[in-house]
């Protein structure tokens, strides 16, 4: 339909290289221009940017940038088995990170510093220590430190070790781990306030879902909360292209744009998007599951899942049948 279209495709995909080389030359064919990311590095980030004219009050018009950020593959399978989260945004900050990540992925610009994305291989390992060492640091000057977090492994050693220093502070920490995770809670003295528990449902927990209460607890409209494609693993933090980006914003509000009242709550010269509350909030339900006894979190709490999912593909009613693909898949 006359559109430029630029697709990044992973060849390196588990499972999927020959789907995706098929995909590759299916597009081209179509007249989009494939690239391949960058020589070293896996691209594992979810993203997509779409430029589009809007017109103007003077009767002209200009490009308006739109972004989505997700943590789920853009797969018509997996968006029926697995359970994500995805935000779709016109900030004009937001979408200026991605087109630079789109510039280093395509070969046009080099890496630049990121405005408000964690980045793998750059900035994302060390923007999730920080946070945590932040929250360490509130629980020090006797504020309340809590942490909530949802991921599919846990095995980076600095992001571990972040952790206990943060237990011995006194931060309440849950940890939701659907995999792998080299973190040993409850241990006197090094892990006491650390809790780990695994979500088994009908669909592949796949979110992977940051929340730090920036001092005053959980959940809390002030709490920082993050989402993206990247476990913390060591692999996905040094050797991949990952991005996570913050649900809860205080950014300059557009003034040529009124947003929905029910959307954002209107602060002076800022704006507060009212989604990364609800999630924190989702995550401490899930969290204070852990009072009960048993070791896993079932899909049976209906109010507890329905407040978590945020973004969700429509399934089809009835039991899912798995394929051995889909099976080796989960049990990765």
């Amino acid at each position: 339909r006359g559109k430029e279209v630029t697709v990044v495709v992973e060849l390196m995909a588990r499972f999927d290289e020959e789907a995706n080389i098929n995909w590759a030359d299916r597009l081209e064919q179509e007249g989009a221009q494939v690239v391949y990311g960058v020589f070293g590095l896996k691209t594992h980030a979810k993203l997509a940017l779409i430029l589009r004219r809007e017109p103007t009050a003077n009767g002209g018009h200009r490009l308006v940038p739109y972004a989505h950020l997700g943590t789920g593959n853009y797969h018509p399978r997996t968006a029926r088995l697995y359970s994500d989260f995805g935000l779709m945004t016109a900030n004009e900050e937001i979408t200026a990170d991605v087109g630079e990540v789109f510039k280093q992925l395509t070969g046009l610009g080099k890496a630049r510093a990121l405005t408000h994305l964690w980045q793998a291989p750059f900035t994302l390992q060390p923007n999730v220590v920080a946070a945590i060492r932040a929250e360490a640091e509130a629980a020090r000057a006797g504020k309340k430190g809590v942490i909530v977090a949802k991921m599919n492994s846990l095995e980076d050693p600095e992001i571990v070790r972040a952790l206990y220093d943060a237990s011995r502070t006194g931060v309440e920490i849950d940890l939701l781990v659907r995999g792998v995770c080299r973190l040993r809670p409850g241990v006197p003295g090094m892990s006491e306030t650390i809790r780990v528990r695994s979500i088994v449902g009908r669909f592949l927990e796949h979110a992977r879902i940051f929340c730090f209460g920036n001092g005053h607890g959980l959940p809390s409209p002030e709490a920082l909360v993050h989402i993206g494609s990247a476990d913390m693993m060591p692999s996905n933090l040094d050797r991949r292209v990952e991005a996570m980006v913050p649900i809860e914003l205080r950014l300059r509000a557009r003034p040529d744009r009124e947003r929905p009242q029910q959307e954002v709550e209107r602060l002076p010269d800022r704006v507060r998007v009212g989604v990364g509350a609800e999630v924190a909030h989702a995550l401490a339900l899930l969290a204070s599951h852990h009072h009960r006894p048993g070791p896993l979190l079932v899909e049976g709490d209906r109010e507890v899942r329905e407040r978590l999912v945020v973004l969700q593909a429509d399934v089809e009613p009835g039991p899912v049948a798995l394929d051995e693909v889909e099976l080796e898949k989960q049990r990765l």
